[in-house]
């Protein structure tokens, strides 16, 4: 069995914490190990901030005021998927494994979301549509509790 869901958000903060309840909650009842569903839930708090942060100009451009979420549980791994509509990353920027952004100073109140995003999970893939937005995935191997719904062991 697998399971997957896709939200699409307006970039407000309040749609942060909607995203990451509805992904714990669809973890725990799936069975997914409590350390394992932290991790991802940490990551894709970064990966929908990021979105709201930076996915777009709210006042003028009435397609970049959302943002999507999808997420799969199927087998041994999750996928997220956070994809905006916003201007995307700026094209020719220094890079951080792929990403356009260096990390920031320990003392900064932000810019950290991908590094702490690559740390978190097993794989980060970041796609630049350049005027057409930013897709960020990322996947974790999962490990089970025992009786869990979809334990595949």
């Amino acid at each position: 069995m697998s399971i997957w869901w896709s939200l699409h958000l307006r970039r407000e903060a309040a749609s942060v914490p909607l995203a990451r309840r509805l992904l714990l909650g669809t973890m725990e009842t799936a069975g997914v190990d409590p350390d394992i569903s932290y991790d991802l839930s940490v990551a894709l708090t970064e990966a929908c901030a990021n979105a709201v942060e930076h996915g777009g100009d709210r006042d003028t451009d009435e397609v970049s005021r959302d943002y999507r979420v999808t997420a799969y549980l199927d087998g041994e791994k999750c996928r997220i998927e956070v994809a905006d509509s916003g201007p995307g990353f700026p094209v020719g920027g220094a890079t951080l494994r792929g990403h356009s952004a260096a990390p920031a100073p320990g003392h900064a109140e932000s810019g950290r979301g991908m590094c702490l995003i690559e740390q978190l999970a097993d794989h980060v893939h970041v796609r630049n549509r350049p005027g057409r937005g930013a897709v960020v995935s990322f996947d974790k191997v999962l490990k089970w509790r025992e009786g869990a719904l979809l334990d595949v062991s």
